[in-house]
């Protein structure tokens, strides 16, 4: 008998300690939960604003948000490569008004595997510019995909849609691709493409 109540009491104590454990963890929760979901958007904010310096506030946009799973199979289809669209949020100015969009886009084909990029695009369509959020190709070759050389070729332009060429570019919609490196100068394009087209769909 001593050794059920001893069992029992063993209990007793363990849901104790398990109930109150549950409950600190509960309240620490809810207590961090908004800073760290505020420091998480001050973090995205971040990087959009590299894209789209001139917008003051971004702001996700439900709607558009869904888009992004109703038109995958569309853009999968478009010629983009294994292309998806990621994430949009809407670009805003000081008053509170868009001026744009944010779109998040990631390329598998890149030599090494993929590569993730965010968009800046104006009301108008200009591409205002693009950062990557995940590049991890070949040293001194798709890595130069990095450079400002490279990704500053689609600042500032308005096109439907980039065309990859060996060589010098001659026209706004034309991207010269990094020498030795036409597999990852592609994902990149097909990346900015794919978003483009969702932009416009949005539109």
């Amino acid at each position: 008998m001593k050794k059920q109540s001893g069992f029992v009491k063993d209990a007793i104590i363990l849901f104790a300690i398990t109930l109150i454990s549950g409950l600190v963890l509960g309240f620490v929760y809810d207590v961090t939960k908004a800073p760290i979901a505020a420091a998480a958007k001050a973090a995205k904010n971040e990087a959009y604003a590299v894209v789209f310096p001139e917008a003051k506030d971004f702001a996700e946009n439900e709607s558009e948000t869904a888009k992004i799973a109703e038109t995958a199979e569309e853009i999968a289809g478009k010629g983009f490569g294994h292309v998806s669209i990621n994430e949009v949020v809407d670009a805003k100015d000081e008053t509170g008004n868009d001026v744009g969009r944010v779109i998040t886009s990631t390329s598998k084909d890149g030599y090494n595997g993929t590569v993730q990029i965010s968009v800046g695009i104006k009301s108008d369509g200009t591409v205002v510019g693009i950062t990557f959020l995940t590049l991890e190709e070949t040293p001194g070759l798709g890595m130069r995909a990095g450079e400002e050389s490279f990704y500053g070729q689609y600042a500032n332009k308005n096109t439907k849609e980039f065309k990859l060429v060996k060589g010098a570019a001659g026209a706004d919609d034309e991207i010269a691709a990094i020498s030795g490196s036409t597999i990852t100068s592609n994902a990149v394009t097909n990346a900015v493409n794919a978003a483009l087209y969702f932009n416009s769909i949005l539109e």
